[in-house]
């Protein structure tokens, strides 16, 4: 149940063969997977089922697999109070030849279609209870416990991450230690959440991180749409006006204005003007 890829060369889902991947979850879940459901994505794959629901496939190097494990949408299967789909079970194994592992969690299907890709370009039609749902389960996520510590981009977010990736840009001497730890889907963006009705989805990095990490994460995500991003710097506001929120804002800015930025992204200048106005805030404050 291997991959034929050339030695040296990155694994990307979106081209290289994975029927024998597809057959190993078939016969592990002992469910059929349906072919005109198939999305491929750069390190997973996903699929309707004939009973009436998902499988999420990924291939997750092992140097990308924390001390606390592999189970974000298993461990996530307890948190009560959150819109979400529903955890059925899953099989995991170790690649035979690359230092990897592989994972398929089979789901309730969703509720609605994602709203739209990671970064949108055009604001989404939301209805108006969309927000409240929104607000309700992130709320009641963060008042939850976990030993679990959140893997934005599949890196372990710790005190010294953040130090590091906010200094890696804002040279500024201030004491960027965070406060307020509380549980975060640490993948809030557009294209892991769904309408008309609201449910989040995709929990693998899921875990204790700084206060207002989902939530800079989901602003950072709507900066190409002025409005949307002002609509969540709204909603979210208690978050945005916290000190550790004032943090995560210029971590996310860090992000996109860091060494890997792309010319001509459209969050560059509001990024940077948010950024600015963060930091007076801070020595102010």
């Amino acid at each position: 149940m291997t991959l034929s890829v050339p030695p040296g060369q990155a694994v990307d889902l979106r081209v290289q063969p994975v029927d024998e991947v597809l057959d190993r979850v078939e016969r592990s879940l002992q469910v059929r997977l349906l072919p005109d459901t198939l999305v491929r994505k750069r390190r997973s794959v996903g699929a309707g089922t004939d009973r009436d629901t998902w499988v999420r496939i990924e291939r997750r190097p092992l140097d990308k697999i924390p001390e606390q494990g592999w189970n974000g949408t298993e461990s996530a299967a307890r948190l009560a109070g959150i819109a979400r789909p529903e955890w059925h079970g899953c099989v995991v194994w170790r690649d035979p030849v690359g230092p990897a592992m592989w994972r398929a969690d089979e789901t309730e299907l969703l509720p609605g279609v994602p709203v739209g890709a990671a970064v949108l370009s055009a604001a989404p039609e939301l209805p108006d209870e969309w927000w409240p749902a929104l607000n309700t389960s992130l709320d009641t996520l963060a008042a939850q416990h976990t030993n679990r510590v959140a893997t934005p981009d599949t890196v372990t977010i710790t005190q010294a991450l953040v130090t590091d990736t906010i200094r890696s840009v804002f040279t500024d001497d201030v004491d960027t230690t965070v406060e307020r730890w509380v549980p975060a889907h640490a993948d809030l963006n557009w294209a892991n959440m769904t309408a008309p009705t609201f449910s989040l989805f995709d929990w693998e990095d899921w875990g204790n991180a700084p206060q207002g990490l989902d939530s800079a994460y989901l602003w950072a995500s709507s900066l190409a749409v002025p409005t949307l991003a002002d609509r969540v710097l709204h909603e979210r506001r208690a978050d945005f006006g916290s000190r550790d929120g004032k943090w995560m804002t210029l971590f996310v800015c860090a992000k996109i204005l860091g060494p890997y930025a792309r010319p001509g992204d459209p969050r560059l200048g509001p990024a940077r003007r948010m950024a600015e106005q963060v930091m007076e805030e801070l020595r102010t404050g």
